[in-house]
Parts: structure tokens; C-alpha cells; sequence
């Protein structure tokens, strides 16, 4: 992924800027175990559900989805 040229990289940079500006500097983790219990919440329920995305005309990947299969059926 870190291969120059690769356009997935700014991609996943972005990804994690944000899981830590939003979420890992915010929460306070203390151990392994709070951290496994919670990024599967931050990501489903803030980052896939509420978090506008400028890539997908500033719409979560949940609704750009529902949209997507809408136009397509």
C-alpha cells in the first residue's frame, strides 16, 4: 500500500487522521480490550453512519449505498 503512485494510500491516511482525531485522542483508552470494544462502534456507528464523506458528494457510505441499490433496482 505504501508504493508510490498507489492511489489507495492517501486514502487510508485519511482514514486513520480522522479515527484518531475523532475517536482515539477523545476516548482515553487505557487498554487493548477498550480499544477492540470500541473502534468497531466509532466506525459503524459515527464513520460509516453520520461522517459526510466529500468523495461520495458529502453523503455517509451508508446512505451513498441505499441510494446506489435505489438507482440500480
Amino acid at each position: 500500500m505504501s508504493s508510490v503512485g498507489n492511489p489507495y494510500h492517501a486514502q487510508a491516511e485519511s482514514v486513520m487522521k480522522t479515527l484518531k482525531v475523532e475517536e482515539v485522542y477523545l476516548a482515553g483508552y487505557e487498554t487493548f480490550a477498550d480499544v477492540a470494544g470500541r473502534l468497531p462502534v466509532f466506525i459503524e456507528q459515527v464513520y460509516n453512519s453520520r461522517r459526510l464523506h466529500s468523495a461520495l458528494g458529502y453523503r455517509p457510505p451508508e446512505e451513498f449505498e441505499t441510494l446506489i441499490a435505489q438507482k440500480a433496482a
